[in-house]
């Protein structure tokens, strides 16, 4: 059967920063969520972001899983074209990081270029379903930095894939089922520079998904909140196909 969706979603611009560059579209009718980090430092990030999710937006309901993830690489395609023009116009670089979970029935995907994460929780355990594109990763997967020592490395912001950056952007897809229960975390790096991952299994496990939202923004708040810091969460039941 067709999953169910409660879905729960929070922003904030944080301490530090004066602007919000980060943005969130959550559509269950369209088996669609998504979290878009404009890159800080570079002119207009909150332009891309918004450009991005704008894009996102003009999916509709998909006829099937494939379908879904075709649409949502056209709008992603499309936004990146957008934003190589108006990069090309305003002589600077439109950016932006791009984490999206797509649900089909049971079929899932998520898609993503850049460090914004999406997790899964099932079973009492939280899963990291993306791998960050940043060189924090990079020097994590060479051996040369553990974790912990990535989490405040000087470079722990740059990132080496976003939309907007390049004619053809770089997307990577991981593809699973949705069991019953799972419950699904999409967030910026402004939360898990200041949250742990068990932290974040701790809010979602127990509690409603826009509780969890709240609370996770509130923690981050009370931690200084150095950055932007968006988190979304989707909690999936079986059941008819709903928009709730």
């Amino acid at each position: 059967m067709a999953a169910t969706f409660e879905t729960g979603a929070a922003t904030h611009t944080g301490k530090v920063r004066s602007l919000n560059e980060d943005r969130f579209l959550a559509r269950p009718q369209a088996g669609l969520w998504a979290v878009a980090d404009g890159m800080g430092g570079h002119e207009g990030g909150e332009i891309a972001s918004a450009a991005l999710m704008t894009a996102l937006e003009t999916i509709g309901a998909p006829a099937s899983a494939p379908d879904l993830l075709a649409r949502l690489e056209d709008r992603v395609l499309r936004a990146n074209r957008q934003l190589r023009e108006m990069s090309r116009a305003r002589g600077g670089v439109l950016g932006t990081t791009l984490a999206a979970l797509l649900v089909f029935d049971r079929d899932q995907a998520c898609v993503w270029s850049g460090d914004s994460r999406i997790y899964r929780v099932r079973d009492g355990s939280i899963a990291q379903l993306t791998r960050d594109h940043s060189e924090a990763q990079e020097m994590v997967d060479l051996g040369l930095l553990t974790a912990d020592e990535a989490r405040v490395w000087p470079r722990r912001n740059v990132i080496t894939r976003a939309i907007g950056v390049s004619d053809e952007p770089e997307l990577e897809i991981h593809q699973g089922r949705v069991a019953p229960g799972d419950i699904f975390v999409l967030c910026s790096d402004g939360l898990t520079a200041h949250v742990a991952d068990e932290e974040i299994l701790a809010h979602v496990a127990g509690a409603p998904p826009q509780v969890a939202c709240d609370d996770l923004i509130a923690l981050t708040l009370e931690r200084g909140a150095s950055d932007n810091v968006t988190v979304v969460a989707v909690r999936c039941m079986p059941g008819p196909r709903a928009g709730g």
